[in-house]
């Protein structure tokens, strides 16, 4: 069985598909699509991604921790529980403040 049809069809605790690793950033792809992708990410406190932008449309869910984002110069803190919309072409970071989980939701269309 892949692991996509593991994920199929069942009621699973988001938080729970990933495990925190000291100092690191893990990250664990749930769906491909030509459409987008889904991935969940896990982040020790203090780390994060550098600032980028996409040329897509990011929605990310706080499944658990804290984080600070940055978007076009404006922080944004982040708990779980919350989401956040990060606009395509904007210059955008992430820094978890606690150990922090997420998924990120990337539209292509």
């Amino acid at each position: 069985m892949t692991e996509k049809e593991n994920l199929s069809a069942q009621a699973l605790m988001l938080a729970e598909l990933i495990n925190y690793q000291a100092g690191a950033v893990v990250s664990r792809t749930l769906a491909d699509r030509p459409a987008g992708t889904i991935t969940l990410f896990a982040f020790d406190a203090g780390q994060g991604l550098s600032e980028h932008s996409a040329p897509y449309d990011a929605f990310v869910y706080a499944a658990d921790g804290e984080a600070d984002v940055t978007i076009s110069g404006k922080l944004h803190h982040v708990t779980g529980g919350q989401m956040i919309i990060m606009p395509a072409n904007e210059p955008h970071a992430l820094r978890a403040t606690k150990p922090f989980k997420m998924l990120l939701v990337m539209i292509r269309s």
